[in-house]
């Protein structure tokens, strides 16, 4: 059944309406009528299994049918703290963390990024299609939330951020001794995990200082080098797996 975003407010008793641009995709390419069923999440964790009632050029309006918390969330939130690549990785990372079950990604300025955010303007820009990105990723993989993707931070506003959270560590090519997997071994006690991964060029000595300054460990996932794109969503992966968040 198609799965479809609301807001909150959109949620009146026993109806809900879609407003967005959504209506035109259920009209005109999924072609649905009156009487037909659609799958609608509130955004916030609810699933709600509604039929059409009425169906004009601007909204959908829904009778709600059953309404069920979200089975598809991890219970372990993660957070990832990505540093900006260049073209178009930063798609491709949302993407995939998001079809992994991310909670939120932060993009992260840092001294080696190639990509600079020149003003306000153009972070917002950049943010409002990354944001579209990973909604579209919540609908595919049929997420109960739509991870947040936040404007860019600097480095240091990262490192006090990872600072806060109960598991954080740092991707970093020059750790030899502190593996992943015995990072990820007390994981089931923990709610919040923030992991941050470095841009083409990698962390700066000076970088990896400040966040072992602030308990966040640096490690290691082999002999391997993985890129910016990839680092993510095979980290996100394994962090899941740990905390068992594959079962069914």
């Amino acid at each position: 059944m198609p799965k479809f975003f609301v807001e909150p407010e959109k949620i009146d008793g026993n109806t809900v309406v879609i407003d967005t641009e959504d209506v035109n995709h259920i009209r005109k390419v999924l072609r649905m009528n009156v009487g037909d069923k659609l799958n609608i999440c509130d955004s916030c964790g609810w699933d709600y299994e509604t039929e059409i009632l009425s169906i004009t050029d601007k909204n959908i309006s829904c009778a709600i049918l059953d309404k069920r918390k979200s089975d598809t969330e991890p219970e372990l939130q993660v957070v990832l703290y990505q540093a900006l690549p260049k073209a178009s990785k930063m798609e491709y990372i949302i993407q995939k963390t998001v079809e992994l079950g991310i909670s939120k990604i932060v993009p992260v300025s840092t001294s080696r990024c190639v990509v600079k955010i020149e003003n306000k303007k153009d972070g917002e820009k950049k943010q409002t299609r990354w944001q579209k990105i990973a909604e579209a990723a919540a609908k595919q993989s049929g997420r109960g939330i739509i991870p947040q993707v936040s404007a860019p931070i600097s480095f240091d506003q990262a490192v006090e951020e990872l600072a806060a959270c109960d598991l954080s560590f740092v991707l970093y090519e020059c750790e030899e001794d502190n593996t992943i997997k015995t990072e990820l071994k007390d994981i089931s006690s923990k709610k919040k995990v923030g992991f941050i991964i470095g841009p083409e060029g990698g962390f700066s000595p000076l970088e990896i200082d400040k966040l072992k300054a602030k308990g966040i460990n640096a490690v290691t996932l082999g002999r391997r080098i993985l890129r910016t794109e990839t680092a993510g969503e095979a980290v996100l992966t394994m962090i899941m797996y740990e905390a068992d968040e594959f079962k069914y």
